[in-house]
């Protein structure tokens, strides 16, 4: 920064006021410099293309945090059984972009919060989950991206409304361009894409089931909707990683999909994703070898979809041990020396940090032995990559001696249960009994993934220490009537949310056992077809598959065969439910806390602190403190030294130090914070805005906030 263009008249004043005064000036450049460099929006998902969930915004600090005041709040509507808002706003200038519970796009000005406009797509796509939404422009043209069920919507980001030159009417049809027939086809986008020049990069969520689509990761044009490249993240016969696949030739195989959206280096030109497990989740004996491009961080040329280089970090997945979000893009200092790198958190509990430009780990990443499966027909991978360092950020692997005592009577309760399981390290594979698995499919790093302070070169993540059961069940085949087909349909694919039982696991996945008594059939097969809630669509099956599906619900009991099976074409492995390992009260089994926030220090791998996050009221009312709570929503980081995380059970919104973790300020929400909190400035006043819209995973009541705060001048709202 150069001193302003004028003489200054040095003659007049003595040597040493003259040295301090041209400091100050110069200091006063700088400051100001900085001020102006300031980002006063939040223009993407998770706050810029490097995924980092940091502002530079200080005006919000340490020393006045406590004096947050609500400025506004605005209610969305729309909101029913088990919905969620897991919204990540973005901030353009003045207005706020974000997603309602029923998948609506708002338009709200972000100093008031009143309502520009919203978007709505049609009561048939008023289902599943959104995370954000993705803005671009050129001169005039201003442009929010959006997906809901299997479309790719540009909306004009003044009025709302859909660009017809874009694609068919203002949208395209993602279930195309997969390689399978789209009517068949499952996918949906929770993650908004991100841009590079006039490119969306997108990648999917797809089924977990044996019948998933693949997650292929896509570049449209913005103006046309045109494809403009796709990296086949299971490759097709021909390309680089297809020998490391088995799979019969009757068969397809599907999953490994950068579900938790993207990182961009714009100054590369390069995009960054994190690939999920290959489906089916949990048994991999009709997909056998490493598996790649599933469990991948993936370098991608943004322009032609060309890998660069991959990593992977499970190989022959059995876990569901997808990395949830995209990476971090950070620079670090080794060596004295700065070090561009790529930083993904995991579901294990575990940070794999690699050199950005080459993809080899800045710290070693050992190939360790794991238990092989004991599943027929299963070949589990012989080794695991486990990171030297970073430290982990949750306990990994489950022994007895981490059973909770909470109460009187609870450890004696969860010994019996877990002497009829398998338990042990990360990588001890499903099984029969069911094989305890810690942190487990809702465990580590969320959705949300982390944030960094890149000034620093310290990780902030909150996560989950919540024990899960994987147990496999075979089911048989059966024979062709409408029942029998509905229960084999059942079983391969709904069975991983509801249970081979059809009890759930509530509140996050409601029983089907008594439907029938709710619902009449035609409700049923409408909400299977349609979804309803956090449930997606589906839209891959066909009418009669449907009824069929509706009658096992309605009349059908859900019993496996115990017959060893001859060959897989006698049947297919399933899971018996996402089911969390649990005491006689409905808490985790292992000794508190559940919920945690680490720092991290990213330049020596050392963690800095951790405290629990979240409390359960009934708990400290009998004097126990510090558990944590499942959480799901990530935080920020600001330069104001703070953090600020939603996501707890208790649905409180907190802000933290850095330095320590100590809490600084706290305020109880409407209704739970299951989202990424945003920060932006109008008018020179720093505003942090979280969507409240309770429900989904945690089970508490459903809601439709967005609230807005900032520091208290003295003016009534």
């Amino acid at each position: 920064m150069s001193l302003p263009n004028f003489k200054f008249p040095t003659h007049r004043f003595p040597a040493c006021l003259t040295g301090i005064l041209l400091v100050f000036i110069a200091w006063s450049c700088t400051n100001q410099a900085q001020k102006s460099a300031q980002r006063p929006g939040w223009e993407t998902y998770r706050g810029d293309p490097s995924s980092n969930q940091y502002s530079n915004l200080d005006e919000i600090n340490q020393e006045n945090v406590s004096r947050l005041k609500l400025a506004w709040s605005y209610r969305t509507g729309g909101a029913g059984d088990n919905t969620s808002i897991q919204c990540n706003p973005i901030i353009i200038d003045s207005t706020l972009y974000g997603t309602t519970p029923d998948m609506r796009v708002i338009a709200l000005n972000a100093r008031t919060g009143k309502q520009l406009w919203t978007f709505d797509a049609g009561p048939e796509l008023h289902s599943g989950v959104n995370r954000g939404v993705t803005y671009w422009h050129a001169g005039s043209d201003r442009r929010i991206f959006f997906c809901s069920g299997q479309f790719l919507f540009a909306i004009n980001a003044l009025n709302g409304k859909p660009i017809p030159s874009f694609g068919n009417g203002g949208k395209i049809d993602l279930r195309e361009h997969l390689g399978v027939n789209p009517e068949v086809v499952t996918i949906t986008v929770s993650s908004p894409g991100i841009i590079y020049q006039n490119l969306i990069i997108l990648g999917s969520a797809v089924g977990e089931g044996y019948d998933s689509a693949p997650g292929h990761i896509r570049a449209y044009d913005v103006l046309t909707g045109e494809m403009a490249w796709i990296f086949h993240t299971i490759p097709q016969t021909g390309e680089y990683g297809r020998d490391t696949w088995s799979w019969p030739a009757s068969d397809a195989c599907g999953g490994a999909n950068a579900w938790g959206g993207l990182s961009l280096d714009e100054s590369r030109g390069w995009v960054f994703a994190a690939t999920g497990s290959a489906a089916f989740d949990f048994y991999g004996g009709n997909r056998k070898g490493e598996n790649l491009f599933a469990n991948c961080i993936l370098a991608l040329d943004a322009k032609t979809g060309n890998r660069i280089w991959h990593y992977q970090m499970t190989h022959h997945d059995l876990w569901d041990y997808d990395p949830p979000c995209a990476p971090n893009l950070v620079t670090i200092s080794r060596g004295g020396k700065a070090r561009d790198v790529v930083v993904q958190p995991s579901k294990m509990g575990l940070l794999f940090v690699l050199d950005r430009e080459t993809g080899i780990p800045v710290w070693p990443i050992e190939e360790r032995e794991v238990p092989p499966s004991q599943i027929w027909g299963e070949k589990a991978w012989p080794t695991q990559p486990i990171p030297t360092l970073p430290e982990p950020f949750t306990r990994i692997g489950f022994t007895p001696e981490a059973i909770s005592d909470l109460h009187q009577g609870t450890k004696a309760f969860l010994m019996n249960q877990l002497d009829q399981m398998q338990f042990g390290s990360i990588y001890t594979p499903p099984s029969m009994e069911g094989t305890v698995s810690m942190p487990g499919t809702r465990g580590g790093a969320e959705w949300s993934g982390a944030a960094v302070d890149p000034s620093k070169g310290i990780l902030y993540i909150n996560a989950n220490e919540i024990p899960n059961i994987l147990q496999l069940r075979w089911s048989s085949s059966e024979g062709d009537s409408p029942f029998d087909r509905g229960r084999s349909i059942y079983q391969a694919n709904c069975a991983v949310c509801h249970g081979l039982d059809r009890n759930g696991s509530p509140p996050t996945f409601p029983p089907l056992v008594e439907i029938g008594r709710k619902y009449h059939p035609d409700t049923i097969a409408s909400i299977i077809s349609n979804g309803k809630g956090a449930m997606p669509a589906n839209p891959q099956y066909s009418g009669s598959e449907i009824s069929a599906i509706t009658a096992f619900l309605i009349l059908g009991k859900s019993e496996e065969d115990p017959a060893k099976p001859d060959s897989l074409h006698n049947g297919r492995f399933v899971i018996n439910g996402y089911r969390q390992f649990l005491d006689a009260e409905g808490y985790p089994a292992i000794k508190p806390p559940w919920g945690t926030l680490t720092a991290i220090d990213l330049n020596s791998g050392k963690r800095i602190w951790q405290r629990p996050l979240g409390e359960y009221p009934e708990l400290l009312a009998e004097g126990i403190s510090t558990t944590g709570t499942q959480n799901l929503g990530g935080c920020v980081v600001t330069a104001g030294g703070l953090l600020f995380v939603g996501a707890t059970k208790d649905e409180k919104f907190r802000a933290f130090a850095v330095e320590d973790g100590s809490l600084l300020w706290e305020t109880k929400l409407p209704f739970g914070g299951y989202a990424t909190p945003a920060t932006y400035q109008i008018n020179g006043e720093q505003y942090v805005v979280i969507a409240a819209g309770g429900g989904g995973k945690n089970g508490t009541p459903a809601g439709d906030y967005y609230l807005a705060y900032k520091l208290d001048d003295g003016t009534s709202y």
